[in-house]
Order: C-alpha cells, then structure tokens, then sequence
C-alpha cells in the first residue's frame, strides 16, 4: 500500500447544491488552461464551477439553468468549450461554457434520456434509452443522427472507448453491450451481473473496460475477446461510479456505501478509502493529469482528493 498520507481531501465544497448532485465532469480548456468542473443536481441546476489549482479552491461560474426536473447525467467535451446534460424533463441540453449560455435543446421521448456522453472528437453525443436504443446526435445539428439497439433493457451506463472505435452500454438487467462504432455492429454481450450497471469505463489505451454494479461488484474484461479479467467484490453496497486514472496505474469507484475508493489497476486491490461524505456518492471522475479526483454525493457536497501521481 502506498503511504496513507499522498491521498488527502484538498477541497470540500458543502451545499454545492440545494438538493443531491448526481453527476459531475472535469476537464481543462484547451483555449486558455481553466480547470473546469460541471456538476449537475437533482435542484434542476447546472453549475459550472472554476478550479484555482495554485490556491486550491473552487469559484462558482454559472448557473447554467432551463431544465425542468432533475439533472441525471452531466459530461464536458474533450476541448473544455461545451457541457452537455440531461434530465428527467427528457431534454439534453448543450451549454457554452465560456457564456454560460445555451447553445442547444435536443428533445427526447418521455424518460428516453438518460447518461450522456460525448464522442472522444466530441462531435457526437451519446444517449442511453429505456428502450434498450443508443441515441447518438450531432453535437452541430442537434439532431438524432444515428442509433444502436441492444435489444435489451433499460440502459443506465454508457462509455466511448478513447480511441473513439467502441461504444459500451450497461443497462438495468446486469447486461453490457458493446459496439463498433463505425458499423454499428454488435461485438459482444457480457452478462457478469445480475443487477443494474449503474457506471462502466474503458481504460486510457481502450484495452479494458470496467463495469460497475448494484450487486457491490466491479468486473474488469479484456476488450478485444471480452474476456472476464477479474471480479472485485468492491463495496458494502451498490458501485455508482467508476473512472480509471489518465496513466492506467489506478482507477476510482463510488458508491451508495458512501465511501470513495481508489484502485491499484494491476494488483486490484483498493490503496486508499475516502469515508468524508455523509450519503451516497453517486459520481467521482479524475482531473486529466490524474492528480486530482472530484466526487459528488446526495450530501449535495463536491469534494476534490489529491492522488500521488
């Protein structure tokens, strides 16, 4: 185990939100550096917050607000210049993050929004169904532009490989499909769980793919056969979350246990457990140099960890 004292809680941003915050993203801005995180809340609210990485601390930006009902799923495009969300109003909404404005409404069908993500390009945006279907629109058209359909049930968990060529879904049945991207063929069904895929992340080099269950259980598989690598009984309660670190070394889970953990990718066995939010931690996802990690909780906290890098 690494020294107890290089992982250390930096920031803890309390009422962050005036109710849970589902959903947080991290990313720098390619056009002048900012730290820029995007968090989104069960208030109906949007935040898009600053972090100051010499003072360390976290200024509020923008309230980025037309949502109606509770924001899910909240993810920042790979140049740090637009935020995407979606919510139980079935809208996603796209948002300038240098205005704080809205660039673009994409109506859904009733509850047929749910996880969003952007396209490693990010010229795509990705959407689970309760159909089973993939939904991916064109970030400049606004429009639905292609689907996948898994057949199968409601899809709570969806992840771009970085090399941009696989799509994986994780949906309420404990099923993870996953895709090529540019035929739209179905590669492979992986039934380890038996219960809802509430996360699921491919590693930095698109190798592995790990999946996160309410079973307690995170499952690690080989992309290329979708070989089974590993099972990792992970936590006391269910896995909502899960990222690996920017250089492979580690990845982060959360879960409903309220406990943040961190991962040795190649031993599997957790280094380090976070214990400071007082209720679920429903996302947590590394910076990208992988020295920070952000989690946000229905505690309507933000706290920001130092990982040793």
């Amino acid at each position: 185990c690494l020294p107890l004292e290089m992982y250390s809680t930096v920031y803890k941003k309390e009422q962050a939100h005036e109710d849970g915050i589902w959903s947080v993203a991290w990313r720098r801005s390619e056009k002048d550096g900012t730290e820029i995180i995007v968090t989104g809340s069960v208030d109906d609210l949007v935040r898009s917050w600053i972090w100051n990485n010499k003072e360390d601390v976290l200024n509020h930006r923008w309230n980025l607000e037309g949502h109606q009902l509770g924001v899910i799923s909240v993810d920042i495009d790979h140049r740090g210049a637009v935020a995407a969300s979606s919510a139980l109003d079935s809208h996603i909404r796209l948002w300038d993050l240098e205005t704080g404005k809205q660039m673009k409404s994409i109506e859904g069908v009733p509850v047929d929004t749910w996880t969003v993500r952007f396209s490693p390009d990010g010229h795509f945006l990705a959407s689970g169904s309760h159909t089973g279907q993939v939904n991916i629109f064109g970030v400049e058209s606004g429009k639905r532009e292609s689907s996948l359909d898994t057949r199968g049930k409601f899809i709570l968990s969806i992840a771009f490989s970085p090399d941009g060529k696989q799509l994986a879904t994780g949906a309420t049945d404990g099923i993870v499909n996953l895709f090529d991207i540019t035929t739209g063929k179905l590669l492979h069904t992986l039934e380890g769980h038996a219960m809802p895929i509430r996360s699921l992340t491919f590693s930095p080099d698109s190798q592995l793919l790990a999946t996160a269950s309410d079973d307690g259980h995170i499952k690690i598989y080989e992309v290329q056969h979708a070989n089974l690598g590993a099972t990792i009984s992970a936590h006391k309660s269910w896995v909502l979350s899960l990222d690996f670190s920017p250089d492979n070394k580690h990845f982060v889970s959360s879960s409903s246990d309220k406990t943040v953990k961190i991962w040795d990718s190649a031993m599997r066995q957790c280094v380090h457990t976070f214990t400071e939010h007082t209720d679920q931690v429903w996302q947590v996802t590394y910076n990208e140099p992988g020295s920070k990690i952000v989690s946000v909780s229905d505690d309507k906290s933000l706290i920001i960890y130092d990982c040793p890098v």
